[in-house]
C-alpha cells in the first residue's frame, strides 16, 4: 500500500471517521462554537446538519474528546429509522436500565430514574443522535418529552441531533414539531471546505502519520483536488487516497494537477464524482436565548434536488463498497509480491489539564 511505500505509519485518508484526524475548517470551527454555546446552556436541543461526508460524525468525535466525562455523561446512538418505542428502549439500555417487559409509561419512568442516577454522580446526560433524518415524527416527539425531565430546576438531559439537510427541512416544515423547534438552542449546517483550506487539510492528515514531504504536492494539485471533490471531506479523502496510490505505483515524488485529473478520470470510468462545487446553503446558524427560537426557512427543495441527493447517496455507498474491495485486492497483491522477499469558553466541560492538577 502507499503508506508503506512512502514510509507512513498509517492511512491518512481512510473513510472511517477518526477524531485523531480532526481538522478545523471555518465551518467546523463555527459548528464547535455553537456546540459550545449550546452545551453551556445545559438544556434543549442542538442541531447539526450537513451533506453526506461533510464530517458530522468526526465533529462529534472531536467534541467527545474535549469534554470531561466526569462532568458530562455522553450517550451516542445511531438512528436507523427506528420507531418511538424502540428509540426509548435503546436510550434506556444506554442508561443501564433493562427495558425488557416494560410498557411505555414504565419505560419513561425507568429512563427518568436512570437520568437521576447519573445526576447523583454530579454529571448531566448528553444524548447524541446520529442520522436523525431517519427518525419518524413520533420518535422525535418522544425525545422532546425526555428533554422535559428536570431535577432541582435543571434539565436532566440535553440532546444533540445530527442529520442530513432534509432533517432541517423537516424541522421547519412539520407543524407537529413546533414544540421541538421551540427547544432548539442552536443550529448549524456544515458546508464543504473552502478551496484555500484543502492544502492545509491534506498536509494535516499526512502529518498525523509521519509524512516528511514525500511525495510533495504542487500548488495546482490542491486546486484539482478541490475541483473534483467539491470540498466535501469524505470525497476528498477518497480521491486523495487514490492519488497517493497512483503516486506509489508510479514511484512519484511530486503530485501535480495532471496526476489528480488522471486519477479522477479513472474513477469516473466506474463511478462519476461531482466536478462542480455546490453553492453553500444560506447560513442557517442561529443562537437563540429566548424561549421560542425561530428557525430560518431553508431554500425550497425541488424534485430535481431530491433526485440528485438520492443519486449522490447511492454513489457514496458504491464508492465505499468499491474502496473496500480495492483495499482487499491490493492487500492480496502486496502479500503475494512480498512473499518473495474563536469559540465560547468550554472550560467547564474540558478534560482537566496538567495546570489544573498543579493548581
Amino acid at each position: 500500500m502507499y503508506d508503506t511505500h512512502y514510509g507512513l505509519t498509517g492511512r491518512p485518508f481512510q473513510l472511517t471517521p477518526d477524531a485523531r484526524f480532526w481538522y478545523e475548517t471555518a465551518t467546523h470551527r463555527k459548528a464547535m462554537s455553537y456546540l459550545g454555546y449550546g452545551l453551556a446552556q445545559g438544556e434543549g436541543f442542538i442541531v447539526i446538519t450537513g451533506d453526506i461526508g461533510a464530517g458530522k460524525t468526526t465533529l462529534v468525535g472531536h467534541l467527545l474528546e474535549t469534554i470531561d466525562p466526569r462532568r458530562l455523561h455522553a450517550v451516542t446512538i445511531v438512528s436507523t429509522a427506528i420507531d418511538a418505542r424502540d428509540l426509548l428502549r435503546t436510550i434506556a439500555t444506554q442508561l443501564e436500565v433493562d427495558p425488557a417487559g416494560l410498557e411505555k409509561a414504565q419505560l419513561l419512568t425507568a429512563i427518568e430514574r436512570g437520568l437521576h442516577a447519573v445526576a447523583r454522580t454530579g454529571r448531566r446526560t448528553l444524548l447524541i443522535v446520529d442520522e436523525a433524518q431517519g427518525l419518524p415524527v413520533d420518535a422525535l416527539e418522544e425525545l422532546r418529552m425526555l428533554s422535559n425531565f428536570q431535577a432541582g430546576g435543571h434539565a436532566l438531559l440535553q440532546i444533540v441531533l445530527l442529520g442530513q439537510p432534509e432533517f432541517r427541512e423537516r424541522l421547519h416544515g412539520s407543524e407537529r414539531l413546533e414544540q421541538l423547534r421551540q427547544r432548539i438552542i442552536a443550529i448549524h449546517h456544515l458546508d464543504p471546505m473552502e478551496e484555500h483550506e484543502v492544502a492545509d487539510y491534506i498536509a494535516h492528515r499526512l502529518s498525523i502519520v509521519g509524512w516528511q514531504g514525500r511525495p510533495d504536492f504542487a500548488d495546482d494539485a490542491f486546486a484539482a483536488l478541490f475541483r473534483v471533490s467539491g470540498g466535501v471531506p469524505r470525497r476528498l479523502n477518497l480521491l486523495a487516497g487514490r492519488v497517493m496510490l497512483q503516486a506509489a505505483v508510479l514511484d512519484l515524488t511530486l503530485i501535480d494537477a495532471a496526476v489528480v485529473e488522471a486519477v479522477a478520470e479513472d474513477m469516473a470510468a466506474d463511478l462519476p464524482m461531482p466536478t462542480e462545487v455546490a453553492a453553500p446553503l444560506a447560513d442557517p446558524v442561529r443562537v437563540v436565548v429566548e424561549e421560542a427560537p425561530a428557525i430560518v426557512a431553508p431554500p425550497p427543495v425541488t424534485v430535481a434536488d431530491e433526485g440528485l441527493r438520492a443519486r449522490v447517496a447511492a454513489l457514496e455507498t458504491r464508492v465505499e463498497q468499491q474502496e473496500a474491495a480495492l483495499r482487499r485486492i491490493l492487500t492480496l497483491l502486496v502479500d503475494w509480491v512480498e512473499s518473495d522477499r474563536e469559540q465560547p469558553d468550554l472550560s467547564p466541560l474540558h478534560r482537566p489539564s496538567a495546570w489544573d492538577h498543579a493548581a
